[in-house]
């Protein structure tokens, strides 16, 4: 048997990569994210609705993010992982800092988009890299303590514009030296875009790995290959089109949600609960930073616990479970009293971050090595870009346009989980058993 390339990185040295890319991806996140805290003094300042809000938050940073991830993703099957990946921490943290330049709704609408045309080179790229840092057994666990930055550095955004929006509530406008007059919630774009500073240095400092087969490369008409073309990434999917369209399928309806939440949550604790947006962001930023957190982790723990009990499908029957519980914690959520919505929103960031690391996770253990980062950048164009297409924009147009009323976030919210998760959950169902097959089916060639 040829030896596991893993072998020329000590577990030490993995697990640091690993930690430097979290960071990066925490950075990349709080960037991404900070705006769910300025609605108001954004909406009053460039007068605009919840709507458009929706689409700046949304669709305006997804549109490149998946679209360019697709030729960024090739790059990445064929160049060196750790450039291209700082190339982009480079331009996100740029664009950035330009979005508190912006002086106009269609200025800040191509500045987020620019954030995510740099972002588009961080997670396919990531992947891939961790893919080939850490065995097959090992992997959804070192993705999913990687996929902690996403609610990580959602609740690092929280609680520093937490401080900034108690500090725009003093200060209306700051003179800055070079730029001149700025309003406050343009500062707050230029203060989270300088860890990206921190990001690049580290990423100096990461080797690039040497690639190795993934669990379903060993004899496959596609591990021969050692550059895919785009017709033969399309024919790797269509060869695996149930365990494709159960996963693009499940973790679509299941992104649409959380990405929901994740923008309007500080808005709902201040229309349906009366807190103050500065009370609203720590109290969400404190659970993000903890049951946010945790939840990767646990979806990592219980896939394990999953996969000594026999089941090869652990990875998507971890996912199905966890988008069991999401459906009435989710529905609920919006609707409980006020002295139980704290202990409500814990409960349901937990159970909306528990598979988070493995939607990646099932990607790379599928996908060839040399088309590990296209087909996960496949899927953030269809998966993510409707995620977070639909799920901000879903929320804020039933609230503009069905019922007319900004107060009505808690129905709308209700409306959008309860139909979309029970979806989400039948599509992961669906997989189970052709996912389950093909790693019982590598594994066993793996030991012959």
């Amino acid at each position: 048997m040829a030896t596991d390339p893993t072998e020329h990185y000590s577990p030490v040295y993995s697990w640091y990569v690993v930690a430097v890319l979290l960071l990066a991806y925490t950075v990349a996140f709080i960037d991404r994210s900070i705006l769910s805290l300025l609605v108001e003094p954004i909406k009053s300042d460039l007068q605009i609705s919840d709507t458009q809000i929706g689409l700046l938050a949304g669709f305006a940073f997804a549109i490149f993010y998946s679209v360019l991830g697709i030729p960024i993703a090739r790059l990445a099957d064929r160049s060196k992982r750790t450039a291209i990946i700082s190339i982009g921490v480079a331009l996100w943290s740029i664009m950035t800092a330009a979005c508190g330049l912006s002086k106009t709704y269609w200025q800040l609408f191509l500045m987020r988009v620019g954030v995510g045309v740099g972002e588009a080179a961080l997670s396919p790229a990531a992947y891939s890299i961790l893919a080939d840092y850490f065995p097959p057994h090992k992997l959804a666990r070192a993705i999913s303590v990687y996929a902690m930055g996403l609610y990580g550095g959602a609740g690092l955004a929280m609680l520093a514009g937490s401080t900034v929006v108690a500090f725009v509530s003093q200060t209306k406008s700051v003179s800055l030296p070079l730029v001149g007059v700025v309003m406050s919630w343009q500062l707050t774009f230029f203060m989270v875009a300088l860890p990206g500073i921190l990001v690049l240095a580290l990423m100096a400092t990461v080797k690039e790995p040497i690639r190795k087969q993934s669990t379903l490369d060993t004899n496959s008409e596609f591990a021969a290959k050692s550059r895919q073309s785009v017709a033969e990434v399309t024919a790797f999917l269509k060869a695996h089109k149930r365990i494709i369209v159960a996963h693009f399928g499940g973790f679509m309806c299941l992104g649409i949600v959380i990405s929901a939440y994740m923008i309007w949550v500080p808005e709902f604790l201040r229309r349906a609960h009366e807190y103050a947006i500065a009370d609203a962001g720590l109290i969400y930023g404190a659970l993000l930073l903890t049951f946010g957190t945790a939840g990767p982790y646990a979806g990592a723990w219980y896939t394990e616990v999953l996969r000594r009990r026999g089941h090869h499908d652990a990875e998507m029957r971890a996912a199905y479970h966890g988008a069991l519980w999401m459906i009435p914690v989710a529905t609920l959520t919006p609707l409980v009293a006020h002295d139980l919505v704290v202990v409500m929103l814990a409960i349901l960031t937990f159970v909306l971050s528990f598979p988070q690391g493995l939607t990646p996770t099932i990607l790379q253990l599928v996908a060839p090595n040399r088309m590990r980062a296209q087909v996960t950048a496949v899927f953030m164009l269809i998966g993510v870009l409707s995620g977070y297409t639909i799920g901000p924009a879903s929320v804020a147009m039933l609230s503009d346009y069905v019922f007319k009323d900004e107060g009505a976030i808690t129905i709308s919210l209700t409306i959008v989980s309860a139909v979309l998760l029970p979806i989400g959950a039948l599509f992961l169902r669906s997989g189970l058993s052709a996912y389950g097959a093909h790693i019982k089916n590598m594994n066993a060639d793996l030991t012959l």
